[in-house]
């Protein structure tokens, strides 16, 4: 691996896996506690819509992707709120409308849409340097959002019901939440596409929450779960010449799975 970075495109891979590992472990931690691992799949292929925009007015796909993650998370939970439409049927309806969008888009660009199946299901060892420029500054926006408002969300993500009571602006603080979602999903867009996003979005967390119940811990092992995730990924898809975003995903479900099992082996054995 060491030798690998000598080439600039593994040196910009190394970066834009830290840099999704730092933004997906974050949120990922709300997504999971909070239980919107649907929403958030919702939001990322909807998304599709963007990258379809993107291709028909010739600017970069992502901006697009940035524009409809945002409008889709704004508009399920706009829905889910305001009116009696159930969340999942809202999720589904815009999910479906969203990569329909985006294909209609594409097939009404003229000429051949390149890199498209890196946005579907990642490409992690061509991202540009303008697009870690992007990914770091939403990774300025989420981190300092949820320092700023941390002690809110800790109170909204477990007792929901005293939030209110407590006038907690509940309903403004989730929308808020499902920006930041999309937001992430922008970031993870470019290593492991939209496609396969989700998995990537909660298997960090998901495994730091079987050593924590702290929400700040839990944030901090599931950027360290990521970091290792992302880099244990790519660095077999560099060896074994495997597509980086499906490799990433898969090393992730299997470091998830040893994890679940280790720990029922060792409350077993207590």
């Amino acid at each position: 691996m060491l030798e690998a970075l000598q080439y600039e495109f593994m040196r910009n891979a190394l970066a834009a896996g830290l840099l999704a590992a730092l933004a997906c472990g974050v949120i990922g931690a709300y997504v999971v506690v909070k239980r919107i691992v649907f929403i958030s799949g919702g939001i990322a292929h909807a998304s599709f819509g963007g990258i379809g925009l993107g291709y028909f007015l010739g600017i970069n796909p992502i901006l697009g992707a940035l524009f409809f993650a945002l409008a889709s998370g704004m508009t399920i939970g706009v829905i889910t709120k305001k009116t009696r439409l159930p969340e999942d049927t809202a999720i589904g309806v815009l999910w479906a409308m969203g990569m329909a969008l985006g294909v209609v888009l594409i097939a009404l660009t003229p000429g051949y849409a390149p890199d498209l199946m890196s946005y579907l299901f990642g490409n992690i060892l061509t991202v540009p340097a303008n697009d870690l420029i992007l990914m770091a500054v939403l990774d300025v926006v989420i981190i300092g959002t949820v320092i700023l408002l941390f002690k809110e969300y800790l109170v909204m993500s477990f007792e929901e019901e005293y939030a209110m009571a407590a006038g907690i602006p509940v309903e403004r603080l989730y929308l808020l939440l499902l920006g930041m979602v999309a937001l992430t999903v922008v970031v993870l867009i470019r290593v492991v596409g939209m496609i396969l996003v989700i998995a990537l979005l909660t298997a960090p967390a998901a495994m730091a929450r079987q050593f924590t119940h702290s929400m700040r811990t839990l944030m901090v092992l599931s950027v360290l779960f990521g970091a290792m995730l992302t880099i244990g990924g790519l660095w077999l898809s560099y060896v074994l010449r495997l597509p980086s975003g499906a490799t990433i995903i898969l090393f992730a479900g299997a470091a998830l799975v040893v994890c679940l099992g280790t720990t029922r082996l060792r409350k077993s054995r207590r």
